[in-house]
């Protein structure tokens, strides 16, 4: 600089204004370069840096994503296998107990449910911070924004299920159905409860109109779950799908 301000004072002691002027215009369009340079840099740097912040978010993501594909195909499978197990139950409704088996007993009073348990923590952590602003494809924003949703319905559903199971079926069977049927045969300590305790009731159980409705709303209920899973699993594929095509990309 200091060598640009000695050649402008000479050109103008020498009243040369023309080359002066064309003189100063280079100088300014030297600084607008540099400038636009230094610009860029710093732009390319900035650049470099939101990527690595962005394939960071995408690797956590992924990861959940990919957790979550395999407990949803658990998922799917317990639903099918609920499914056909309530469907086998309606079967008995109005048997006599003498056609009843150990395992149509057991099927009947069957109130086993395991709950679904599927991640959010990365998903939520981007919707609700700035980390969205890092993602530069603009489908993948509408997929990560939407999917929290479909959680919701799930989670909801599995609610539905837990409380026709824990509110309607459990206190009807618990009404009906002693425990003292699984007590061992041969103990001696049980004989006297298994001699004069109350005996189980299937047959008022199974004309029951509650237990037969609690039933057959589970069974609705749970085609529904199955159903939601299977779209969620495949918003999930898609998201993750979409994860690894931006994760390999240079």
């Amino acid at each position: 600089m200091v060598l640009f301000r000695k050649v402008r004072s000479r050109l103008i002691k020498l009243e040369k204004f023309k080359t002066y002027l064309i003189y100063a215009l280079g100088e300014i369009l030297l600084i607008v370069i540099g400038l636009l340079i230094a610009w860029k840099i710093n732009d390319i740097n900035e650049s470099r840096k939101n990527r690595i912040v962005e394939v960071k978010i995408y690797k956590s993501l992924s990861q959940e994503l990919n957790t979550n594909l395999g407990v949803l195909d658990s998922a799917i499978a317990d639903y099918t296998k609920n499914i056909q197990t309530l469907q086998n139950t309606i079967n008995y409704l109005g048997m006599e107990p003498a056609e009843l088996t150990a395992d149509a007993k057991s099927m009947i009073v069957n109130l086993n449910y395991h709950k679904t348990i599927v991640r959010d923590e990365a998903i939520n952590s981007i919707n609700a911070t700035n980390k969205f602003e890092f993602i530069e494809s603009d489908s993948l924003k509408k997929l990560i924004a939407a999917y929290p949703n479909e959680l919701d319905n799930f989670n909801n559903q599995q609610i539905k299920i837990e409380n026709i199971i824990n509110e309607r079926l459990k206190p009807i069977i618990e009404k009906h159905i002693s425990l003292i049927e699984i007590l061992p045969e041969d103990s001696y300590n049980y004989q006297r409860m298994k001699n004069y305790g109350n005996r189980s009731n299937y047959p008022d159980l199974l004309v029951s109109r509650e237990y037969q409705n609690s039933v057959i709303d589970r069974l609705l209920q749970t085609k529904g779950q199955l159903s939601i899973a299977k779209n969620l699993r495949n918003k999930t594929k898609i998201i993750a799908t979409k994860l690894n095509q931006e994760l390999n990309r240079s």
